[in-house]
């Protein structure tokens, strides 16, 4: 697999404010953003041992698939836990999901192992795990040496939160991150699970608002397609609208430049966009 690596970092202006924008959307189709980093790991060791990769999550989930992309490379089974798949989805299946299935995915609701054999590869949700260091360490070293001519602050939203711990960790700018799955109290475990130091973790934004996370809202919506109309570049739908709020909400917070990490997962906006638009239909009926 060829990975375009460094991902290019782009000026960009947005509601008459400039930007910095590190384009890790851009690594590879099937295999970009921040999975491409944190699975980077896994294509750059050997693991003549492994015949299967077992992880669990969302059926519609980035990192499903990106692990997807990663078992049909290197030959492995891939067994994936979800809690539930909609019936819409079953019936109409499209994302990540289908793309997953065609790549070979087993997907099941059955209770997920509490022990695995030596043969297994076991992937917590959204790959947080130690591993995840090694590829986001490649990504902050590009960051530093494309911005070594000036200070910037780093922001990205969290899921688990891991590609912001490891950049505070290999970066000596400041990351700023917002919580998209849970609130501060779950990101902020989710920063313990890795480094028990809070002095290592990044500063964490919040929005006025309170959001649950995969829950349509209007705002989102607008703020994606304007993002989309005034920098040309597609975002995520999922994670993106609340980081860009949250960062926009807490400008007064940010001392440098803000560099903005786009961290793909462009593939499940096909499913969100189908989400948005049935709920537009419902609004107008």
């Amino acid at each position: 697999m060829t990975l375009s690596l460094p991902s290019p970092i782009e000026k960009i202006s947005f509601r008459g404010e400039k930007y910095l924008l590190k384009r890790d959307d851009l690594i590879n189709h099937d295999f970009s953003g921040n999975k491409a980093r944190k699975f980077h790991y896994f294509l750059d060791h050997d693991f003549h041992d492994i015949t299967k990769v077992i992880s669990y999550g969302s059926a519609q989930s980035n990192a499903m698939y990106s692990l997807s992309v990663l078992a049909k490379l290197r030959g492995w089974d891939f067994v994936y836990h979800v809690d539930h798949v909609s019936g819409y989805l079953k019936s109409n299946p499209h994302g990540n999901y289908l793309y997953a299935l065609q790549n070979g995915m087993q997907i099941t609701q059955d209770t997920l192992p509490q022990t695995f054999e030596k043969s297994t590869l076991f992937i917590h949700e959204g790959g947080r795990m130690a591993e995840a260091g090694y590829g986001i360490q490649k990504l902050a070293d590009e960051i530093k040496a494309q911005c070594e001519d000036e200070c910037v602050d780093i922001f990205l939203p969290s899921g688990t939160g891991t590609t912001a711990l490891f950049l505070q960790k290999y970066l000596p700018f400041k990351v700023y991150t917002t919580p998209c799955v849970g609130d501060e109290v779950y990101l902020k475990k989710q920063f313990l699970m890795l480094e028990p130091d809070e002095r290592e973790h990044p500063m964490i934004l919040q929005t006025h608002k309170k959001y649950h996370f995969g829950k349509l809202y209007d705002e989102f919506f607008k703020i994606w397609v304007e993002l989309k109309k005034e920098t040309n570049v597609e975002f995520d739908l999922l994670y993106d609208p609340k980081g860009w709020l949250c960062m926009l909400e807490n400008e007064n917070s940010f001392e440098n430049k803000i560099l903005y990490i786009h961290q793909g997962g462009i593939l499940g906006n096909e499913s969100m966009i189908k989400r948005y638009e049935r709920k537009i239909i419902e609004k107008d009926r």
